[in-house]
């Protein structure tokens, strides 16, 4: 579905949130990961490429 409007890429959760402030959960949680391991194919948008560069350190994103 995603991908008939344009690029999509897709993120997994690779570190815990465990321990992490609060803006760093919700971030995850935003993009659709709360677990660890869980992969989303996100709509690649500006908004959504914030969000990873925000956790970018808990996150592995492939293009």
């Amino acid at each position: 579905m995603a991908e008939a409007k344009g690029k999509t890429v897709k993120v997994t959760q690779t570190g815990s949130a465990v321990g992490r402030p609060g803006d760093q959960r919700k971030t995850l949680i935003g993009l659709g990961l709360n677990k660890m391991h869980r992969t989303r194919e996100l709509e690649d948008t500006p908004a959504v490429r914030g969000m990873i560069n925000k956790v970018h350190h808990l996150v592995r994103v492939e293009e």
